[in-house]
């Protein structure tokens, strides 16, 4: 690079690093007052809060780059127009290809910067989230639910213990869960240990009965010497049951297996996260795109850019609504993908065409252009 090209990027580069700092803390502060209860009702401390809600971070991070990025190169092209720096760099001979340089190096890094967000260190937060979660709720059975008194865990479950035995042991355990309205279990042992086996939090259960109840259903009744029962099965649906699909690695994404029954049943799920970790680093480089070609050029003082920045800035939003809306049909079926990859692909082709567009006006009439640094 130059010394100007190092200079714009130096700029962009701090507008891009301010906004997307700004903007992530403040999502993420709202986010971290709806989790305020891990510290005032669970007990847990200020570094598991700190844990949980620190991993919505990266997912944060993939919806508010592209936007930060837009904001970034917006603000740096208008403040160089205002002081009249590109006025300056254009009449010393600086092409609309080598002003684009340094921009195109921010948004290729920060589409780069995206990609290994979406492809592995979010799937990878949410994973931690999950586990972290898990460890809440083993927490919560052994250390803040009180003997004697009937706890409820969250809506339709409710845990009850006599009292404790030494090293830990739940005596007299009961669990009813009806959750599920069509679904009522009722769990009655004698002991209750809350125990990590392959990595998972389970309590398992000693000497006691299953009775289950399906709606309209005869009820039915297990007897037990031992039964261990998964603790992310029990919490927050958001986190409970099999892996969602946000929370598999990419390589699973690609690899999943069509005869699990959850798989099965969330076809769709899987196939909207796959596409939408490949898609979303491809809007990085549409934002920025976009608002380097409604602000490329340089003016006057005197020439109003208001028209530009409200054109490029409803162009954005566009396309990002556009792609929620093909994201959601991605879920509804696969004749989506096809679109989720041409909407930001045809931001950047038209966005690249109308930056460029004084170059192939002559190209197109047949003129032959010649670069600024060839005259």
């Amino acid at each position: 690079m130059t010394l100007i090209e190092r200079y714009i990027f130096r700029v962009a580069g701090a507008a891009f690093l301010a906004t997307v700092g700004v903007l992530t803390a403040v999502i993420w502060l709202t986010q971290a007052l709806h989790d305020l209860d891990l510290i005032t009702s669970k007990g847990q401390s200020a570094l598991k809060f700190l844990t949980i809600t620190g991993m919505w971070i990266p997912s944060l991070f993939m919806v508010i780059a592209p936007i930060a990025l837009f904001i970034a190169v917006m603000f740096s092209l208008n403040k160089l127009n205002g002081d009249s720096e590109l006025v300056v760099t254009a009449a010393s001979g600086l092409s609309p290809l080598g002003l684009l340089r340094p921009y195109l190096a921010l948004i290729v890094a920060v589409a780069g910067l995206c990609a290994l967000v979406s492809l592995w260190i979010m799937p990878s937060s949410f994973q931690v989230m999950r586990d972290a979660w898990t460890e809440v709720k083993s927490d919560f059975l052994t250390r803040i639910v009180r003997p004697g008194q009937f706890n409820t865990l969250e809506s339709g479950l409710v845990f009850h213990y006599r009292d404790r035995g030494p090293g830990g042991e739940l005596r007299g355990v009961f669990m009813l869960d009806r959750r599920d309205s069509n679904e009522l279990s009722v769990y009655l042992a004698e002991n209750g240990i809350i125990a990590k086996i392959d990595g998972k939090s389970y309590i398992v259960l000693q000497t006691g009965t299953i009775q289950k109840q399906d709606k309209g259903a005869v009820p039915a009744m297990v007897t037990f010497d031992s039964y261990a029962l998964d603790l992310s099965n029990f919490g927050s649906k958001l986190y409970g049951g099999p892996l969602k699909p946000r929370e598999r690695s990419t390589w699973d994404l690609l690899n999943y297996d069509v005869s699990d029954p959850y798989t099965r049943d969330n076809i769709g799920r899987f196939r909207a996260d796959l596409h939408e970790r490949f898609v979303s680093p491809l809007y990085a480089l549409a934002m920025g795109l976009i608002a380097f070609a409604a602000l490329g050029t340089p003016r006057t003082t005197r020439q109003t850019r208001g028209l530009a920045i409200g054109g490029a800035t409803l162009i954005a939003v566009l396309l990002r609504v556009g792609g929620f809306g093909v994201a959601g049909a991605l879920a509804r079926g696969p004749d989506a993908v096809p679109f989720a990859y041409a909407l930001p692909l045809l931001g950047m082709v038209g966005a690249g065409l109308y930056a460029f567009r004084s170059a192939l006006v002559p190209l197109l009439r047949g003129g032959r252009f010649v670069p600024a640094e060839a005259r």
